[in-house]
């Protein structure tokens, strides 16, 4: 089985580039399921129900997100209807949505799980590390593989909350930071892992947003008005190999390409 898990969408830019990445690498790389992180993909903040349905027929079988998932209001028509609609699974218990579902993929059941981090993050958040633990009582039962979006900040406690969880489930990927790291690797115990997949969205950016309001903040210590930004885009995201019958990962593989 190939698994696609693809960074933060971010705008139209990356919505676009996403759906035409994302149908061809499924068809030349024989994916058998498609995760992605949709928090920022509408206009930079939040998701609403046209942008998930964008982001379904695009390609992606479940969107994750992060601490953006409320940035848009209209994201509430959809949160606790559609099965494959993720939100971090550490906001208080009352939380409109879910924070993990089961996905078919032919024989297989296919586990995955949004959290989000703590450190650097708000609002504050629920402790991760047990409250994952509690879900993978509840779920493992009933899953083959399971995966993992950490929405974090902290390369720290990305690492630690992925070894902590080496050789329980089958990949730990952390989001947020839209900056894709370079340090993709198999755990010791088998869990497939980096610390950031990265984004899909405009190249010539800072982070998917215009560059001169992002640096008039840090000159003038003020508010200013970001903006997605255009042009040509980058697409994020790793590849994971698992043997089918072990159902472990055997190899992990970091995808960027360049509109």
């Amino acid at each position: 089985m190939k698994i696609l898990m693809v960074g933060d969408v971010v705008g139209k830019p990356g919505r676009y580039f996403f759906m035409e990445q994302t149908a061809e690498l499924k068809h030349s790389r024989k994916i058998d399921l498609v995760v992605v992180n949709g928090e920022n993909a509408a206009h930079g903040k939040g998701l609403t129900p046209n942008i998930f349905d964008e982001l379904i027929k695009g390609g992606a079988d479940i969107v994750t997100t992060g601490n953006h998932i409320w940035d848009n209001t209209k994201v509430m028509e959809i949160i606790d209807t559609e099965p494959f609609l993720l939100r971090p699974a550490n906001y208080p218990e009352d939380t409109p949505g879910k924070g993990f579902c089961i996905y078919p993929v032919g024989k297989k059941k296919i586990g995955v799980i949004n959290m989000a981090g703590r450190i650097f993050m708000q609002p504050p958040m629920d402790d991760p590390f047990r409250l994952t633990e509690k879900i993978l009582k509840f779920i493992k039962k009933d899953c083959d593989i399971i995966l993992v979006d950490f929405h974090a900040e902290a390369t720290s406690e990305k690492l630690a909350f992925a070894n902590y969880l080496d050789g329980r489930v089958t990949a730990v990927v952390g989001t947020h930071t839209h900056i894709q790291t370079a340090d993709e690797k198999i755990l010791p115990k088998g869990t497939a892992y980096i610390t950031d997949l990265g984004m899909v969205g405009a190249d010539n950016s800072i982070l998917g947003m215009t560059i001169e309001p992002v640096i008039k903040r840090f000159l003038t210590g003020r508010p200013s008005r970001f903006e997605v930004a255009e042009g040509a885009a980058i697409y994020c995201a790793v590849l994971i190999d698992i043997d089918d019958k072990k159902n472990k990962a055997t190899k992990i593989e970091r995808i960027q390409i360049r509109g």
